[in-house]
């Protein structure tokens, strides 16, 4: 693969080459520092497999290397990654584009959103309100994630300060959704999805 062909950038590519841009290490190391500084919530690294992958499509695009392999008749070889100037460059080109951009993703619940008459009102209901349990649980740990570190600066709980407006108001936004639906203020069934069909989807030309 040509180095000189920037992948496309990715939340975990972007975490990795920050790690590394603050000293070089391994996988193992990597994925503990991201564990421990919470970084597992803004990215997905449930599992190793996820990290070895991200690396090596760093390396095959010339912005990370192998520094040293590491060989201990106590634990199994480790390779030791460091940053290129070339990902230098391309960690801070990603950070602007992040910050600046909107619309560039497409979340799952968005998508399911869209579609989710194929349900019906019970079973969404009954989703929704499950959802919503979720998210006030993960609104109580961002919040006890903030209230625990009360002398670290601002600069560093940006990402949980966001997190946690961010389940706020999908928050205070499912649960009006919910009451619509539990109340029958908003409603389907086949009967109606097919008059709203003939309606606003019309025939086919297929002359």
């Amino acid at each position: 693969m040509n180095p000189t062909q920037t992948p496309k950038r990715s939340s975990l590519g972007l975490i990795v080459l920050w790690q590394l841009i603050d000293q070089p290490m391994h996988v193992y190391r990597m994925q503990k520092l991201i564990e421990g500084q919470g970084k597992q919530r803004v990215v997905n690294v449930r599992s190793p497999a996820s990290l070895y992958q991200t690396i090596k499509r760093l390396e095959q695009h010339g912005l990370v290397e192998v520094q040293e392999r590491v060989r201990d008749s106590s634990q199994p070889d480790r390779t030791v990654y460091a940053i290129t100037d070339l990902g230098r460059q391309t960690a801070r080109e990603w950070l602007q584009e992040m910050l600046l951009e909107t619309g560039g993703e497409f979340p799952e619940f968005i998508a399911a959103l869209s579609i989710l008459f194929v349900l019906s009102p019970e079973e969404v209901l009954d989703l929704l309100e499950a959802r919503a349990e979720r998210l006030t649980a993960d609104l109580a740990q961002a919040e006890q994630e903030l209230a625990a570190n009360p002398g670290l600066p601002r600069l560093f709980l940006l990402d949980e300060e966001y997190r946690k407006e961010v389940l706020a108001a999908e928050l205070a936004w499912i649960r009006p959704l919910c009451e619509d639906i539990r109340h029958g203020r908003l409603s389907w069934d086949e009967d109606w999805m097919r008059e709203i069909g003939a309606e606003f989807n019309p025939p086919a030309d297929e002359s």
